[in-house]
């Protein structure tokens, strides 16, 4: 294994924009690899970094090819995530198997935020977290993404945590843990696919200059490198119906059980089936909070940029 894989290997362009103090956003590359239909996944991500550039950013999708973690990725390196079949999905613990070995991987989100502030960026934009899972007293099933955001100082934009999850749980983790959570522009912990999950949060932020207050905080206070989260709901005129919502995901995750659906399985399963019974109206509202958090991302990076 040659020796430069074992730290990120920096696009010229995210590397001069570091250099230079300009805002950077973070984008994982899982969503592009298995989180959408070919040739549509190509499109949003190529989208996505459009929308950082939109705003006077710079993107930095990440992902590890042929052993070597790339935090900023070029045109033909975005086409072979997008396009090989055989790009596998790598959380945080598959990164050193993956370098080892020299695979090919798409990066989930507790990957993505180890990468992007070992690389020193500080702003990361995606859709929704993972979390505690339903019946955890008996599966005992915990996305890594918590602990991970526990001990990497990175602000993440997101639309809260996968609604097929346990969410009141998912929050007391996160107090646990002690990640902050921060609502943005609400008193709500957004759904993911909904706006609200009707669970409260205990701060509201109104603008990226207070999110970028909150971040300089944490930098003078030091202590353990926890993330901050932003979370950020998605529009209500784009979130998926409620009603349907909540009738979906109750027959999902009773076909589930009678499948003996267990693990990892859990929520591409449920996930897939939300897709089909709502005729791709999950996947839309997924979109939709997937660009309005690249949006904030990259004016949050913007207003931490003007601090420094």
């Amino acid at each position: 294994m040659p020796q430069h894989t074992a730290i990120p290997v920096l696009s010229e362009e995210v590397r001069e924009a570091l250099d230079r103090r300009l805002p950077v956003v973070a984008l994982e590359s899982t969503i592009i690899a298995h989180g959408l239909p070919r040739p549509r996944n190509l499109q949003v991500g190529e989208e996505l970094e459009a929308l950082v550039r939109a705003e006077g950013g710079v993107p930095a999708t990440i992902a590890v090819l042929d052993g070597v973690p790339y935090v900023g990725l070029d045109k033909a390196q975005l086409e072979r995530i997008a396009g090989d079949t055989a790009v596998r999905k790598l959380g945080h613990r598959d990164l050193a198997p993956a370098l080892a070995a020299g695979a090919t991987g798409a990066t989930t989100v507790s990957a993505t935020a180890f990468l992007a502030a070992r690389a020193g960026l500080r702003v990361f934009a995606t859709g929704g977290l993972g979390g505690v899972h339903r019946d955890w007293t008996l599966t005992q099933d915990e996305s890594a993404d918590l602990a991970l955001l526990a001990r990497t100082r990175i602000t993440v934009v997101c639309a809260g945590v996968k609604s097929i999850l346990d969410v009141p749980a998912t929050l007391q983790r996160l107090e646990t843990l002690g990640v902050a959570v921060v609502g943005y522009g609400t008193d709500r912990f957004p759904g993911f696919y909904l706006s609200s999950s009707g669970e409260p949060v205990d701060w509201t932020v109104h603008s990226p200059r207070e999110v970028a207050a909150v971040m300089a905080a944490q930098e003078a206070l030091g202590g353990p490198e926890s993330a901050l989260l932003v979370a950020n709901p998605v529009p209500e005129a784009e979130q998926l119906d409620p009603d349907l919502h909540d009738r979906v995901l109750a027959e999902a995750l009773e076909l589930g059980r009678a499948e003996g659906v267990t693990g990892q399985a859990v929520t591409p399963f449920l996930l897939d089936r939300l897709v089909r019974a709502t005729g791709g109206a999950s996947l839309e509202a997924n979109l939709a909070a997937v660009r309005g958090n690249v949006r904030l991302a990259a004016r949050v990076s913007a207003a931490w940029a003007a601090t420094r």
